[in-house]
């Protein structure tokens, strides 16, 4: 599905991380969710192409990339993983880049943005708010509905033990969980998701990375708002369609993190790109074309 695309293997010092380059324009890092790897942008990627040179990444531990194995759960911080992801625009030789993330993705962008100040033009967020929120707004709809936030935060070796005893099973669970949809994804996609979530190395990175969330990943955001550091660039937010409903909205949340923001609810479930590629086109397109190349000097 990215045959038009050229594939780097790029060492970071702490990780290996394979990218997809393609296309021609500004660069565009595309930043994949849990369970996914950068198949997940199959559907968007080469249309953004067209205007954009596209990099599309497996992260950390996920896919075809890989981390540290024997480490703390901090070696899969956002923090770690968005040091990944300036080291290969580095290696690629773009110093300032658009990133599009959803799900665990948009957590790292939102944490090199944060990081890294002048380094990313603009960011778009699907179905993400900031962990801290997320933690602090925990209830039993959220508790029931993404378990695994809970499962997979917990000491080494529980979740991989369980986990290991029928992973494809567990796969199917979540995907169809997660999409409103299931048939809107491709066969191939939930192929190229299976054969990687049979790694015990790739499921290992991913429980690293759910407990990251709840420990380091927390402190940084918390720091992050005590000492009032805010997102130094434009954000969109996207989210699910009557997810929301009678809450406060991800646009509100996302206020608080940065001064340029705007975003809306769209039709589908969890995975937007590969169930409503269209709706995420229509909002993205236009964002990037307003704020993909940096400010002029």
């Amino acid at each position: 599905m990215f045959d038009q695309f050229q594939r780097h293997d790029i060492e970071t010092g702490e990780a290996r991380i394979a990218c997809f380059v393609g296309g021609d324009g500004p660069p565009l890092l595309l930043l994949h969710g849990y369970p996914q790897t950068h198949i997940a942008w199959h559907r968007i990627a080469p249309i953004l192409a067209q205007n954009y040179t596209v990099v599309a990444t497996d992260l950390r531990g996920y896919g075809e990339s890989r981390g540290p194995q024997r480490g703390p759960s901090s070696d899969y911080s956002k923090r770690a993983m968005a040091r990944d992801q300036v080291a290969v625009m580095d290696q690629l030789g773009f110093s300032r880049f658009g990133v599009i993330g959803h799900d665990r993705g948009a957590r790292v962008g939102y944490r090199l943005v944060l990081d890294h100040p002048g380094r990313v033009n603009a960011l778009v967020s699907l179905t993400v708010i900031p962990s801290s929120e997320v933690w602090s707004r925990v209830d039993k709809a959220f508790a029931l509905g993404a378990y695994h936030w809970f499962l997979f935060a917990q000491p080494y070796d529980l979740p991989e033990r369980l986990l290991s005893a029928d992973p494809d099973h567990f796969l199917d669970v979540t995907l169809r969980k997660m999409a409103k949809d299931h048939d809107a994804l491709s066969e191939a996609a939930v192929h190229a998701y299976r054969d990687a979530f049979r790694l015990p190395e790739v499921r290992h990175a991913m429980m690293q990375d759910y407990r990251a969330a709840a420990t380091v990943d927390h402190d940084h955001d918390l720091a992050d708002r005590e000492a009032g550091r805010r997102l130094d660039c434009p954000v969109l937010v996207l989210w699910e369609e009557g997810r929301f409903e009678g809450k406060t909205t991800p646009l509100q949340i996302w206020r608080d993190w940065t001064e340029r923001v705007e975003g809306h609810a769209i039709p589908g479930g969890h995975m937007q790109a590969e169930e409503q590629p269209a709706a995420v086109l229509e909002a993205v397109v236009p964002f990037l074309a307003r704020h993909s190349r940096p400010p002029s000097a």
